[in-house]
């Protein structure tokens, strides 16, 4: 068959793919790459370092550190139908491809027809020595035979344009899986910045309880006006309003998690996250963006698109030009079925017809007219997903490059807030100051505590959000039948 392909392929109309050259661009800003900076004056903060034209490892998450996370990953890869029905997707169009390669040849059935026949003899047959009716029976056997040679190479059209739907589907595959593990970490991520956030708010509603046991206990004595203690009663009690919508987040996100993890909600994941359980990368590859087109799943994707929509022009236009049929129906024909096959029952028919299409309206026409629009279609959504894909690692490069100075400023707030509550509950306790300055350092200090935390998570998720843009580490000889075991058992030099 592969001769034959190679033939019909040398003559088969509509234009021959080319794929599209890598983007003209060196890089994915206008400056050069510049590793995130942070003051030098400023708290110490962990660093990072883009680490241009390095390799992705396979299991990028790894880079984090986090046991539970790289199980929880594993756990989700294995269990999550949305992998399984990009699984299925992939043997559809598979089916789909090799039921289309089987018109490259003749298309045989087998026909058997036993027939019974009376028929009268009256208008034919005179006299009384003559049955005034005839009966017998016909045994017929034969073959129907058909080709449709591929003149024009529409079928090799339609194959090249099934292939590239199946190089979809398993690019398709690749963007759910980097798309599932993405999510994990992000949702991880999120759930340690909850757990953070709900112990912030919880040392702040301590705090504020202590500072209204001090008030309290000066009221009793006279040393304390009751607005004071009611003004702090109403700020703790603002701080446990807090409460609440954090904890309910929180178990929304465990019921997020667990259903990445494929599993009901009443089954919850054992696996939990906090911020300290999380270690920042600190060496971060950069692909090229010539390298970028090459990984990215999503791209990858969109070009197979193209390639399909490019055979499908071909499709159409063979479909204008005259279509050859040969057929042939050999056979046997006898009043017995042990008699099939015997000389003289034998019979065949060979025939062949040429078709053209003189007038429809127009109806191939504006089919053609709509491939090659689908074609600029295609075209157009390629470069779409290109330039969507150079802006995705741009964004993720300028978000951690302002990330670390972030962190270090909410470090340095949170800390002076802490110091700053401090000193006033010394002054509280002596008597030194009063309830504005206590209220001004308890919210001073929640809310520094409140975006430390935030900070420190958006730092984490910016990194994951890069490791995505970046389109991940799949291996590029992993076999589609086993897939996770490679990803898996895959081992990419990784410099984070």
């Amino acid at each position: 068959m592969s001769t034959l392909a190679l033939f019909t392929a040398s003559c088969a109309v509509g234009p021959n793919f080319v794929a599209p050259p890598s983007p003209d661009v060196a890089g994915y800003t206008r400056e050069p790459l510049q590793s995130p900076q942070t003051n030098r004056d400023g708290p110490h903060v962990a660093q990072q370092r883009f680490v241009s034209g390095a390799e992705i490892s396979t299991r990028w998450w790894a880079a984090f550190r986090s046991a539970p996370l790289n199980n929880l990953i594993r756990l989700s890869v294995e269990r999550n139908p949305s992998l399984q029905s990009a699984e299925a997707a992939i043997q559809v169009a598979n089916s789909n491809a090799l039921a289309q390669r089987g018109l490259f040849f003749p298309q045989i059935g087998v026909n058997y027809t036993p027939s019974d026949q009376q028929f009268s003899n009256m208008a034919t047959q005179a006299g009384p020595a003559n049955p005034p009716q005839s009966r017998y029976t016909l045994q017929t056997a034969q073959l129907n035979i058909s080709f449709v040679p591929d003149i024009w190479g529409q079928n090799i059209r339609a194959v090249e344009s099934l292939d590239a739907q199946t190089e979809q589907a398993q690019f398709q595959l690749e963007a759910a899986y980097l798309t599932l593990t993405a999510n994990v970490v992000t949702a991880a991520i999120q759930e340690a910045s909850l757990r953070g956030q709900i112990a912030a708010t919880e040392r702040i509603i301590k705090i504020e309880r202590d500072i209204l046991g001090i008030l309290k206990n000066q009221f009793d004595a006279g040393q304390a006006a009751q607005v004071d203690v009611l003004a702090q009663e109403t700020a703790l009690a603002q701080s446990e309003q807090t409460l609440p919508p954090l904890q309910k987040q929180l178990a929304i996100q465990r019921d997020l998690l667990t259903a990445l993890a494929g599993q009901f909600s009443a089954d919850e994941i054992l696996q939990k996250f906090s911020l300290q359980s999380l270690v920042l990368p600190s060496n971060l590859p950069v692909s090229l963006p010539s390298a970028l087109v090459a990984q990215r799943p999503d791209v990858r994707a969109a070009e197979a698109n193209l390639h399909s929509a490019s055979a499908l022009v071909g499709v159409a236009i063979a479909a204008r030009l005259p279509s050859l049929t040969i057929s042939a129906n050999p056979g046997a024909s006898a009043f017995k079925a042990a008699e099939l096959f015997t000389p003289g029952t034998l019979f065949y028919t060979v025939a062949g017809s040429a078709t053209q299409t003189v007038f429809d309206g127009f109806t191939l026409y504006h089919k053609q007219k709509a491939a090659e629009a689908a074609l600029d279609q295609a075209n157009a959504l390629y470069r779409q997903a290109v330039i969507t894909a150079l802006q995705n690692v741009a964004d993720a490069i300028r978000s951690l490059q302002a990330d670390a100075r972030a962190v270090q400023t909410a470090i340095k707030a949170e800390d002076t807030a802490k110091a700053s509550l401090e000193i006033v509950q010394k002054q509280l306790v002596l008597g030194q100051v009063n309830q504005v300055n206590v209220l001004n350092a308890q919210q001073a200090y929640f809310n520094a505590a409140t975006i430390r935390v935030l900070a420190m998570a958006t730092r984490l998720s910016d990194t994951a959000a890069l490791f995505m843009a970046l389109g991940g580490g799949w291996p590029a000889h992993c076999p589609t039948s086993d897939w996770r075991g490679c990803v898996f058992e895959t081992r990419v030099a990784s410099k984070s």
